[in-house]
This record gives structure tokens, C-alpha cells and sequence, in this order.
């Protein structure tokens, strides 16, 4: 029987499952000469961003780094300082493997530009180099939200969730892929990992480094905005959507079935799958396979909250899968039971926020 997966779907090795940021490997390469602020000085000719990106182009003089924060996929991370606020500095890796990769990565960074919402890591300003690394394909700067995670929270030594906290944030999660949705942005790599924990336990979409653009005018068989450009694969096998696996177009409901499988995380605080990735990604297309919902979701309050939810998310047919809107509604519901008032999980985020600008 030929394989449902098409073989350039089948994602390189280097693409890990659902785990938490790695210690960083190493520094920001400094040279002898530096600025002001603590970076090296330009060498060379400078790439610069286009018109449109011109209101967050990085002023070097004014950034400072403190300490190594972590590394991931495509870069490395860095608390600094810039024009004297606690920013996040990602450092975009240069790959000898994907260069073109690479420079995908911090474009998509950009996708976010310009997006206000409580729920949505905001980006302060980008360049397209870095001082003392003429290779690398940018910097971005992001506000500052700490250094937890919502992986951390779920497999760390913290108690279990507990059903209000469990809704509270699915709904934060939810609210910012409804704000990123109407805006025209899909994620495509939504993983506990890639959810930050801010202070005042706000859960916040970071990390847009696969993301995309849905194109005006294009449509999905089922009528959704699509992107029909999606050729390179990208993002966590563990939550990437069957559609995707199948090498179909990106429409927003990519995101709902990686939101299934990070709610079945807040519940289970399980991995998602064991054994071979492959035939992962073979089962989940051909025979539908899904992470089992254990006793959890039939003995406790969040995960009886949960179970349904999660099941329609993950649907097969992303057709079959409730919009960002539908599913914060039905978020919504299931917040007022676990806390007994009015549907409301978040209050920071009731007042529609003023919806964020394209690029």
C-alpha cells in the first residue's frame, strides 16, 4: 500500500519532539571592538529591512546583553536591556545544513510584528544581521516575560494544574491564536514549549519562527483562508497536523489539532507519543492515530472539562475542527463551570484589543 505521508514530508532528525528549550550552547561571539552598549561593531555592509519594517530596525548603541537564556531549533536567546528595558535578544543560527531555512525562520519572527495582544509575545525591533556575526540571518527583540514555560509548569516538579488553572490557560492560548487568526497568521509550531509564562500567570504565543501568512483569496476545500505556499517542513512532529504531514495547504485549523495536543498535555502531563517517529507519522495519517486519553479524562474535573474539546480539535478533517472563535467560546464555557461566576478566565483580555497590523 503506497504511504498516505509523501516522502519529503517526512521531517529531518534535528526536529525533536515536544521538549523544553535546551541550555544555550554558547554566547554571542564578541569581537575586541564593541559599542556602548556591550555588542561588537558592525563590519562589513549592513543588510537592512525593507520600507515597511523600517519603524523597529535595531538601535545597536542602545542594546546591552546580560546572560544566556536558551537555544532552540533556528537560534539562541539572551536576556538583555534596550533603551534600559528587560528584553529577550534572539540570536537567529546560521545552519550549514538549511541556510535557507535559516533565513526563513527570522522572517516568520516578523509575522508578529506589529501585533498587540496580552496573550502574544510583542516584538520590540528586529535587524536583519548582528554585530560580529556577518553569517547570521537576524536579531530579534522581544519584551521580556521571564523564563518559564508552560512545558516547565507541566512536567516540572508543580503540582498538577487543577481544572481552573488547566481552562485558564487553554483560554489564554486560545485568545491569542483567535487574535493571530483574524489577523491572518498561523503559527504552526503551538507546543507547550512554545507558550511563555508571564508574570502574573499569563500564558503568552511565543516563538513564531515557523509561522505564516494566510493569502487573501486563496481557500482550503472546506472554504477556509489558506496558504498554498507551504513547501518546507517545519515545526514539532508530535503536533503537526495530518493535513500538513499529507503536504496539503496551511489553513488556520493547523493550529486548533496542535492546541488538542497541548490541552491532552495539560491534563495527562504525558509525552504525547512513544516509539519510532515515522511510523508516528505514518499512524496519525493512515489509521488516525492519537495520544490515548487515560483514566485522567474520565476521573477528574479538567480532564472531563477537557475531553471533548480535545477530541474535536483533533479531528481529522480540519473541517471538522472548531474556528479560534467556536473554541474560546466553548473555553469560555467551561471556565465559568470550573470557577462558578461569569465566563471569564482572563480578565486582562475581556476588552477586544486593538487588532495588530500586516506587514
Amino acid at each position: 500500500m503506497p504511504s498516505p505521508i509523501p516522502v519529503e514530508r517526512f521531517l529531518p532528525r534535528d526536529l525533536s519532539p515536544s521538549i523544553d528549550l535546551r541550555p544555550c550552547s554558547s554566547p554571542l561571539e564578541l569581537s575586541h571592538r564593541k559599542l556602548p552598549g556591550g555588542l561588537p561593531a558592525c563590519s562589513g555592509r549592513r543588510r537592512l529591512l525593507p520600507p515597511r519594517l523600517a519603524w523597529c530596525s535595531i538601535d545597536w548603541e542602545q542594546v546591552l546583553l546580560l546572560e544566556p537564556l536558551g537555544s532552540g531549533g533556528f537560534g539562541s536567546v539572551y536576556r538583555a536591556t534596550y533603551r534600559g528595558e528587560t528584553v529577550a535578544l534572539k540570536k537567529v543560527k546560521r545552519s550549514t545544513k538549511n541556510s535557507l531555512a535559516s533565513r526563513q525562520s527570522f522572517w516568520a519572527e516578523l509575522n508578529a510584528a506589529r501585533l498587540r495582544h496580552p496573550h502574544v509575545v510583542r516584538v520590540v525591533a528586529a535587524s536583519a544581521s548582528c554585530p560580529g556575526d556577518p553569517g547570521c540571518p537576524g536579531t530579534i527583540i522581544m519584551e521580556y516575560t521571564g523564563t518559564g514555560t508552560l512545558h516547565q509548569r507541566i512536567y516540572g516538579r508543580s503540582p498538577p494544574l487543577g481544572a481552573e488553572i488547566c481552562m485558564r490557560y487553554a483560554r489564554h492560548v486560545a485568545d491569542g491564536l483567535r487574535f493571530l487568526h483574524r489577523d491572518g497568521v498561523v503559527h504552526l509550531d503551538l507546543k507547550p514549549a512554545n507558550v511563555l509564562l508571564a508574570p502574573g500567570d499569563l500564558c503568552k504565543i511565543g516563538d513564531f519562527g515557523c509561522s505564516q501568512r494566510l493569502r487573501e483569496g486563496d481557500e482550503a476545500a472546506g472554504g477556509e483562508p489558506c496558504c498554498t505556499q507551504l513547501r518546507h517542513v517545519g515545526g514539532t512532529y508530535t503536533h503537526r497536523a495530518p493535513e500538513l504531514l499529507k503536504g496539503e495547504p496551511v489553513t488556520a485549523k493547523a493550529d486548533i489539532y496542535s492546541f488538542a495536543i497541548t490541552l491532552w498535555q495539560m491534563v495527562s502531563r504525558e509525552l504525547p507519543y512513544t516509539g519510532d517517529r515515522q511510523c508516528v507519522l505514518y499512524a496519525v495519517v493512515a489509521y488516525d492515530l492519537r495520544p490515548e486519553m487515560g483514566p485522567l479524562f474520565s476521573h477528574t474535573e479538567e480532564g472531563r472539562a477537557a475531553r471533548t474539546i480535545v477530541q474535536s480539535c483533533w479531528a481529522a478533517r480540519p473541517q471538522e475542527r472548531p474556528n479560534a472563535e467556536q473554541l474560546l467560546e466553548r473555553l469560555e464555557q467551561e471556565c465559568a463551570m470550573c470557577t462558578g461566576g461569569p465566563p471569564s478566565c482572563s480578565p486582562e483580555s475581556n476588552a477586544p484589543p486593538p487588532l495588530g497590523t500586516g506587514l
